[in-house]
C-alpha cells in the first residue's frame, strides 16, 4: 500500500480525500502545516506527497523529499508555479496536477465577486443587519452593454466569457493561443492587451503564473485602463503588482477591484488571524481599507463539485503512478 503525506490540509480537504481513500488502496497521512524545506523531513517513508497552492517545493525541498524516499509530487490544484520542475526532473520525480477540476466554480465566483462589489451587496447586508435600510451610497451599474476584457481563455476564461455574454456584455479577449472557433461561436473578439485595456469597463484575469505573466498588470497597464474600470482577479496573485494597484486606487483611477488571490497570500490566506486583531501584511491591510475593494481568500475553487473532482483525479494520479504513463496525459508536468 502506498503511503501519501498531505500538506496544508483543511477539514474539507480531508473529508473528500478520505472518501476517495478506501477505493484507491492508499494510506493517507494529513498535515495542517505547509510543505517547505523545513518540514520536508516529515514526509520520510512516504511514497508521495500531496500539496496545494502555497506549499513551496524548491530544489532544496525536493532534494530532501527524494532522500526520504518520495518519488511523486501530486498537486491537488491546477497551478504549478510553486514547484521547481527542472529540479524535479533532474531528481527523477513524477509531478502531477489536477488541470481542470471545475472551471465553472472559478468562473462563477468571478461573477459573484463582481456583482457583489458593483451592487454593494456586502455593504447592504451589513446595513440591514443593523436595521439600516438606507440606499444611500449603494448605486451600482448594469452589466448589460458593458465591455469586458477576458485575459486568458483557457477553460476558466472561456466559461467566464460565456457568462458575461449571457449578461449581454461585449467581450474582448487576449491569449497567446487564441481559440478562434470558440470566439466566433460566442461573438468574442481577440485583440492585443494594450488595445483591450482602454476599451473595457471590466478586466478579468484568467492566466497561469509564468515569468511572462508575472506583474502583467502593473503601473503601465493600469494607466492604459479606462477611468472608473473594474479589475477582477481569480487566478494568481502575482499577475498584479500590488504596489501599483494601491497607487491606482489612491488616484481613484480604478472604479473597483475584486480579488480572490493576493500577491503575498502565503501564510495569510486559508488561516484565521482574527484573534490577533491586526494584519502583518501592510499592503493587504491597505487594500482592505479601500471601500471599493473586495477580497476573498482564494475560495473560488471551493464547491462540492470541484472538491470531489480534485479528490478523484488526485487519487487516480497517486494510485496509478508508475504503472503507465498514458493515464497521466494532461496531468503530468
Amino acid at each position: 500500500m502506498k503511503v501519501i503525506s498531505f500538506y496544508d490540509t483543511k477539514p474539507y480537504d480531508r473529508e473528500v480525500m478520505l472518501a476517495a481513500e478506501a477505493s484507491a488502496g492508499l494510506e493517507f497521512r494529513f498535515h495542517d502545516f505547509r510543505l517547505t524545506v523545513e518540514s520536508a523531513a516529515t514526509a520520510a517513508g512516504s511514497d508521495a506527497v500531496c500539496v496545494f497552492v502555497n506549499d513551496k517545493l524548491d530544489r532544496a525541498c525536493l532534494t530532501k523529499l527524494v532522500e526520504g524516499g518520495v518519488k511523486h509530487v501530486a498537486l491537488r490544484c491546477a497551478g504549478f508555479n510553486q514547484v521547481d520542475l527542472v529540479a524535479a526532473r533532474e531528481l527523477g520525480m513524477v509531478v502531477t496536477r489536477v488541470p481542470a477540476y471545475s472551471p465553472h466554480a472559478v468562473a462563477e465566483h468571478t461573477l459573484a465577486l463582481l456583482l457583489t462589489l458593483n451592487r454593494k451587496i456586502h455593504r447592504a447586508y451589513n446595513r440591514v443587519r443593523e436595521f439600516n435600510f438606507s440606499l444611500a451610497g449603494l448605486v451600482g451599474f448594469d452589466l448589460y452593454g458593458k465591455t469586458v476584457g477576458i485575459i486568458g481563455t483557457g477553460k476558466i476564461g472561456r466559461c467566464a466569457a460565456e457568462i458575461f455574454r449571457g449578461f449581454g456584455c461585449q467581450v474582448l479577449a487576449n491569449d497567446p493561443c487564441p481559440q478562434e472557433d470558440w470566439a466566433r461561436a460566442h461573438q468574442v473578439r481577440y485583440l492585443a492587451l494594450d488595445v483591450i485595456l482602454p476599451q473595457v469597463d471590466i478586466l478579468s484575469l484568467h492566466l497561469p503564473l509564468t515569468p511572462q505573466t508575472y506583474h502583467l498588470i502593473d503601473g503601465r497597464t493600469f494607466a492604459l485602463m479606462k477611468q472608473g474600470s473594474y479589475l477582477v482577479n481569480t487566478s494568481r496573485g502575482k499577475l498584479v503588482d500590488t504596489g501599483a494597484l494601491i497607487q491606482s486606487l489612491k488616484r481613484m483611477h480604478l472604479g473597483g477591484v475584486a480579488l480572490d488571490v493576493y500577491e503575498e497570500e502565503e501564510g495569510i490566506f486559508f488561516e484565521d488571524h482574527s484573534a490577533m486583531g491586526l494584519l502583518g501584511d501592510d499592503e493587504l491591510a491597505r487594500l482592505l481599507s479601500f471601500p471599493n475593494v473586495l477580497v476573498t481568500s482564494h475560495q473560488a475553487f471551493l464547491t462540492n463539485e470541484a472538491l470531489h473532482e480534485i479528490a478523484r483525479v488526485t487519487t487516480e494520479n497517486l494510485s496509478r503512478s508508475g504503472a503507465s504513463s498514458e493515464f497521466l496525459k494532461g496531468t503530468v508536468l
